[in-house]
């Protein structure tokens, strides 16, 4: 299902300016660089956008380091100053990446603006109907009746009414065609509800339905984004990606210093593996049911050490409800979208710590707080004692291992 052809006119400078990937904010950005004289020259190098470039290196730090996304917090977009510079940062940083020529660096820099602008989207209600509009071709509000609460009190029973609230729903195309690439039951076509072509987005006690609305426009903001961007990926002379050099190798080496990271974490070997992914995998194995938070850092730990995605199937295999395609699918999304494996308090909270205390030394150790850092403290152990002065002592069991 095509985006809307005609967007919904948006002429209100601080939305365009927060939104800066808007269709509707090119002419406007277009006419503020001509009234304040920003020309190519003045944005890759001029003084009066100096600012502007700092805050796109922020942008793009945020979209290679942050899991959330771009950070929210920018200029006071309230003042022309400021408008102009969250605006013109945008363009910056895409113009880094149309540099770069990384078809994955400007994959990833799109779904961290669009994560920015899911958090936006959330608190302002105010211009959610105009952007849910520019992207998706069927959507609209309604305002639920208010229901009957029967209460009891000292006087008697007594009825309370619950207030009004309002509920978006999205036409059934437009959902069936986003919702794949949302994890979670909530987003599976037999678990909402359909009626006449739409799909109602009811409100949940913690996620909210303008919340829902807004987790589907950032599939569709990060699609546009990424596709704008290929598209004048063409358009970047030799010249140009030569101005750029510099932004665009800072960018390239915080995504190789991640990527190094993994690689180390890649050559881990079962041995290696913390004792919570272990009795994970052989409580699956036995036919145990692991819920569904251990089940989800099987996989992103799977996929952080970069394991064969058929390995990770392979690990639910003795689950009792286990189904080849709905695994697949399902590990597929977590590769995909590089889950961050959970730490090891939330480990323990959700019963997947199979540790206590004296159990194990090295999670013993004050610092181990993530199971990366035990396959670290593993493998930098297995170093130090396969050195030859310590070949006899990589027999035994040390006092406890260094900090990674």
């Amino acid at each position: 299902m095509p985006v809307p052809r005609t967007p919904p006119l948006l002429a209100d400078e601080v939305t365009l300016a927060r939104y800066p990937f808007l269709p509707q904010a090119s002419d406007w950005i277009r006419t503020m660089a001509v009234r304040h004289n920003i020309d190519l020259n003045e944005l890759l190098e001029g003084t009066w956008m100096e600012q502007a470039r700092q805050r796109a290196r922020i942008r793009l730090i945020d979209s290679v380091q942050s899991k959330e996304g771009v950070q929210v917090v920018g200029g006071d977009i309230h003042t022309e100053e400021g408008r102009l510079i969250e605006a013109f940062s945008f363009y910056y940083a895409r113009l880094v990446m149309c540099a770069s020529e990384d078809e994955r660096l400007i994959a990833r820099w799109a779904q961290a603006e669009a994560a920015r602008a899911e958090q936006l989207l959330i608190q302002d209600t105010s211009n959610l109907p105009a952007v849910a509009m520019t992207y998706i071709s069927k959507v609209e509000q309604s305002t639920t009746s208010p229901s009957s609460l029967t209460a009891q009190s000292g006087m008697g029973m007594h009825q309370l009414r619950q207030r009004p609230s309002d509920e978006w729903r999205v036409g059934l195309a437009d959902f069936i065609e986003i919702c794949p690439k949302i994890t979670g039951h909530r987003w599976r076509l037999p678990n909402v509800d359909i009626e006449k072509g739409w799909v109602k987005l009811h409100g949940e006690r913690q996620y909210a339905s303008s919340a829902k609305l807004a987790r589907l426009l950032r599939e569709r903001i990060k699609a546009a984004i990424q596709a704008e961007t290929l598209e004048k990926m063409a358009e970047v002379t030799t010249d140009l990606a030569v101005r750029l050099a510099e932004p665009v190798g800072m960018v390239r080496n915080l995504m190789a210093n991640k990527t190094s990271e993994a690689i180390a974490l890649v050559g881990a070997e079962e041995g290696d593996w913390p004792p919570c992914m272990q009795k994970i995998i052989a409580d699956l194995t036995e036919g145990v049911n692991v819920n569904h938070f251990g089940r989800l850092f099987l996989a992103s730990m799977s996929a952080t050490l970069a394991l064969p995605q058929e390995s990770c199937v392979g690990f639910f295999r003795g689950a009792p409800d286990f189904s080849e395609s709905t695994t697949s699918y399902q590990v597929q999304h977590v590769y995909q979208h590089e889950y961050t494996p959970a730490g090891c308090g939330k480990l323990k909270v959700n019963h997947n710590c199979p540790v206590l205390p004296g159990d194990n030394r090295t999670c013993d150790q004050p610092w181990m707080d993530h199971p990366l850092k035990y396959i670290r403290a593993t493998q930098r152990w297995k170093r130090l004692t396969e050195r030859p002065s310590a070949t006899e002592s990589a027999t035994t069991d040390p006092p406890s291992k260094p900090e990674p």
